[in-house]
């Protein structure tokens, strides 16, 4: 009877492990699907949300920043392999942005290394390594 109980505790265990683990796994695929959307369309503002916000305060963006990403439409998002898990609570994702200046109509293509850290406390992912540096060349 013992050893029963105590497989039944191993399975229940187990099993709220993985519910936590699946609903991690679900917040990670819907938020990397909104911040690409939100990119997609060129949306900064909006796209500097999704990241942490002690980064968002340790680093603001300014003004002549967001008149930067003003100057670019978004042409293309290509996650490439997707998200690349780095631990339980992180994941890294290479992603190439294609971007067309709107006054010279030319296109450039930009790497964007993505670093998201999972907040369990509340339940959410952050985007911690910034909006993507589009001012290099």
């Amino acid at each position: 009877m013992r050893r029963i109980l105590t497989t039944l505790a191993i399975l229940a265990t187990l099993s709220l492990a993985g519910c936590a683990t699946d609903q991690r796994n679900d917040a990670l695929t819907t938020t990397l699907n909104a911040y690409a959307s939100t990119v997609r369309w060129g949306d900064f503002a909006t796209a500097q949300q999704f990241v942490d916000p002690k980064v968002r305060e340790a680093h603001p963006v300014s003004t002549l920043e967001m008149a930067r990403y003003q100057q670019y439409k978004v042409s293309g998002y290509d996650e490439g392999k997707g998200p690349t898990p780095h631990g339980e609570f992180e994941v890294t994702q290479v992603v190439q942005i294609n971007l067309v200046n709107v006054n010279t109509q030319s296109e450039r293509t930009v790497t964007d290394h993505q670093t998201w850290h999972y907040d369990a406390e509340g339940k959410h992912w952050w985007l911690v390594s910034g909006l993507p540096d589009i001012s290099r060349q």
